[in-house]
């Protein structure tokens, strides 16, 4: 298992990471009867997208002796009214260092091959952007 969910009332569940500990609170969103004090469960999986391909951006880039520290993710989810879901996860990488374009093109290849890419559903827009220094 790795990790348990236990919903707290008022549309907000608390889950745990098994292996660290670690809380994450969630809530419904303000569009959807939530109060929006944490991020929406769809939140999680959008922000997911982002987290990942920078990790595994970083990982490639220990090989090549750069280091990514600084470079920050923009994520920007849209929904979708009826059937309610995601319809656009919208990814902005701002790399803190600057690259030639061979590095480039290895390090956006392997961002576009995360798991988490790879595991979202095709119906859904994905726009990636990156922004070297």
């Amino acid at each position: 298992m790795t990790s348990k969910v236990t919903y707290l009332g008022d549309l907000r569940t608390s889950s745990v990471h098994l292996q660290s500990g670690t809380e994450i609170l969630s809530d419904a969103p303000t569009d959807n009867h939530g109060k929006g004090e944490a991020f929406s469960p769809t939140d999680l999986l959008a922000n997911a997208l982002g987290s990942c391909m920078v990790s595994i951006m970083a990982i490639k880039s220990k090989d090549m002796d750069i280091n990514l520290v600084g470079s920050t993710v923009e994520v920007t989810k849209v929904m979708q009214a009826e059937p309610r879901k995601i319809a656009k996860i919208e990814i902005v990488m701002n790399m803190s260092v600057a690259a030639d374009e061979k590095t480039r093109t290895i390090l956006e290849r392997t961002a576009m091959n995360c798991p988490v890419l790879l595991s979202l559903n095709p119906d859904i827009e994905k726009v990636i952007t990156f922004n070297w220094k």
